[in-house]
């Protein structure tokens, strides 16, 4: 409602009148004060739930994004107690019998127990027997990946776990042996391995094999029988890589087509 102030009847006094006549009063029914106080407040909790909705999800995809990041491109660092260098005596069954002698390999050894990889690094060997290379078997993926450090090339194969010991057995492996300097004597067995085509897709060979393989020519490969060993006069070239994944030391030789 409204209150208009009029002057004042004749034979008042002037001033007061035409001040009295200035004033102009508005008056609000309580009522529709109480609502628009209502609608202010309805509207500031609004606008905090909002605004705290919109904080939740963007720290929710900054935290997500940070995980997929740290677990696809990053490899973590990794304990002192889950690395090895190993020395292992081992006989070498290719000489002649009246000439064989005990051959030693060396490597080191990094073992991720939570993302199921074992990280080997075989170094340019003192002696014959094999090539330097960088070896990663990954048992999520199921994939073995052979990166030849002279020809900065890299091999893509399928995990051979009757071969490969499982990380958790082999860390336990080395472990009880880590006392000693040597493991024990041990033997060599043999595999042989075909290139067949390109890798074109690095993405899908996971973000181990994906760090060690990026900007390298890859290939993937295919196990060879030995009954159906490759003629030496269809073979372009072979490269040997030896390295300890068992209770014995595994001989790759991985050859390349005419």
């Amino acid at each position: 409602m409204v209150k208009i102030s009029l002057p004042a009847a004749l034979g008042q006094k002037p001033e007061k009148a035409e001040s009295e006549a200035d004033k102009t009063e508005i008056l609000i029914p309580q009522d529709d004060v109480d609502t628009v106080r209502a609608r202010t407040r309805k509207s500031t909790v609004s606008g905090f739930w909002c605004l705290t909705l919109g904080l939740v999800i963007l720290l929710s995809g900054l935290i997500l994004g940070t995980v997929y990041v740290y677990k696809h491109y990053f490899v973590t660092r990794h304990p002192q107690e889950n690395m090895f260098h190993c020395r292992v005596l081992y006989d070498d069954d290719t000489a002649y019998a009246p000439f064989r002698t005990g051959m030693e390999l060396e490597e080191d050894v990094k073992i991720y127990l939570e993302d199921k990889v074992e990280l080997i690094n075989v170094p340019v060997p003192q002696f014959r027997g094999g090539d330097a290379a960088d070896i990663i078997h990954d048992f999520q993926r199921r994939l073995t990946a052979y990166h030849d450090i002279s020809l900065d090339k890299c091999y893509v194969i399928e995990l051979n776990t009757t071969i490969v010991m499982p990380p958790r057995n082999l860390w336990e492996l080395l472990t009880n042996v880590k006392k000693g300097t040597y493991l024990p004597q041990t033997y060599v067995i043999h595999e042989e391995m075909e290139v067949i085509e390109q890798v074109s897709n690095m993405q899908q060979l996971g973000a181990f094999i994906h760090r060690l393989c990026s900007g390298k020519e890859t290939y993937k490969l295919k196990r060879r029988n030995a009954k159906r060993a490759i003629e030496k006069r269809a073979v372009k070239s072979c490269q040997r890589f030896r390295h300890f994944v068992n209770v014995f030391v595994v001989e790759t030789s991985i050859c390349e087509r005419n």
